[in-house]
């Protein structure tokens, strides 16, 4: 259908000497989220060819998942954040030496926290006003998600047998007084319905622990359980799996889709990781056992910052962990040994990754303070 409507623009290709087919599905699919969209100012007929949500599905299909890291920017004194950079972290082989840390988006003040990623698109919090918003940093837009008073966001995902997008919450107790249940609630984004009350109220743990979302499911490592806790989003359940023995400061990750958790020791400066290789089994595998060399890089980098540390990054079928140290990002490889170093100040890298959409949503303008390409993205 949309192949068909793309080669029924006129008789004029879009690119003399090849199918619009090709030049549609082959290559401008292919493209960065910003070169696709520079194709739409060089005619009507390239900004139809692009614009199409099939296209746009596509395209999105095609995009890398990167590691999210953000910039705080400071006023000139160095005590006001004024905005924040949103940066998919690109390390893949052929990636330019500019681009593998340049933002896709800057946001101005308030200062902002991710706390959710799908599809392209951010839950972020306030932390000024404890407020929740969404934004799709591709698109520049963003609105205020209408949270009520003690609840916060657990996750995001795709429903996938209606297609909408919708919010798992956490709703805390707010004294005798209250009225409401507390525990977990299904909002859907753009839906005039109250949010849907599940229960869980033993969920309350998971507001502190940051999500995955794989193989249709959210995952959360409870460190002092020695489980995963698992939210199908279809069936909208919960479930526990067996998690492995590892030391406490744990980060879930996914590889290959595999399910993957590392551990990192203070006392010792090894990181352990840990692959679930038969997920339906709960079967796990210890994989690795890195001594970082802290010392060494102390030295050469600054102190090593271990209220964050390396977040387990694929790179081309490969596992590197992602370090700071003072105002650096180290990559460092499986061996312990450094691979490339970064130097920006004020970086902090979130446990979360971005796959850039430029796909539309139409649940965007009924949202709260909805804009597009306006304050507070600069």
């Amino acid at each position: 259908m949309a192949e068909e409507a793309a080669t029924a623009e006129g008789a004029t290709p879009l690119l003399p000497g090849l199918p619009d087919e090709i030049v549609i599905w082959e290559v401008l699919v292919r493209l960065p989220p910003k070169a696709l969209l520079r194709c739409r100012a060089v005619c009507r007929a390239w900004r139809r060819a692009t614009s199409t949500r099939d296209v746009l599905v596509a395209h999105h299909a095609r995009q890398p998942v990167l590691p999210l890291l953000c910039v705080y920017n400071y006023n000139f004194v160095g005590d006001i954040i004024e905005s924040m950079d949103i940066i998919p972290f690109d390390r893949r082989a052929g990636a330019a030496a500019d681009d593998q840390l340049r933002p896709v988006a800057r946001l101005g003040q308030p200062p902002f926290r991710a706390i959710a990623s799908c599809d392209g698109l951010l839950i972020l919090s306030s932390m000024d006003d404890c407020r929740f918003v969404l934004c799709n940093p591709a698109t520049r837009q963003y609105a205020r998600l209408p949270m009520p008073l003690g609840v916060v966001p657990l996750g995001m995902y795709s429903h996938s047998p209606t297609g909408e997008y919708r919010l798992l919450l956490y709703k805390f107790s707010l004294g005798p007084a209250s009225d409401a249940q507390w525990g977990c609630y299904v909002s859907v984004l753009g839906s005039d319905q109250p949010p849907r009350y599940i229960g869980c109220p033993d969920a309350r743990e998971l507001v502190f622990v940051s999500s995955i979302l794989l193989r249709g499911g959210l995952h959360w490592h409870r460190e002092q359980h020695e489980t995963i806790v698992v939210f199908d989003t279809t069936t909208e359940l919960f479930r526990h799996m067996r998690a492995p023995i590892v030391s406490r400061c744990t980060n879930l990750f996914e590889m290959d889709g595999m399910l993957g958790v590392s551990s990192f020791n203070y006392t010792a400066a090894t990181i352990d990781i840990c692959m679930m290789q038969d997920y339906e089994g709960e079967v796990w595998s210890n994989k690795y056992h890195i001594e970082l060399p802290v010392a060494e890089l102390t030295m050469q980098f600054g102190r090593f910052n271990k209220h964050g540390f390396g977040v387990v990054a694929p790179s081309d079928g490969h596992l590197l962990m992602l370090l700071k140290f003072s105002d650096w990002l180290l990559q460092v490889d499986m061996d312990g040994k450094l691979v490339a170093s970064f130097h920006r100040k004020d970086l902090a890298y979130t446990r979360f990754w971005l796959k850039q959409t430029l796909v539309s949503h139409t649940f965007f303008p009924s949202l709260e303070r909805y804009v597009v390409n306006a304050p507070p993205f600069i």
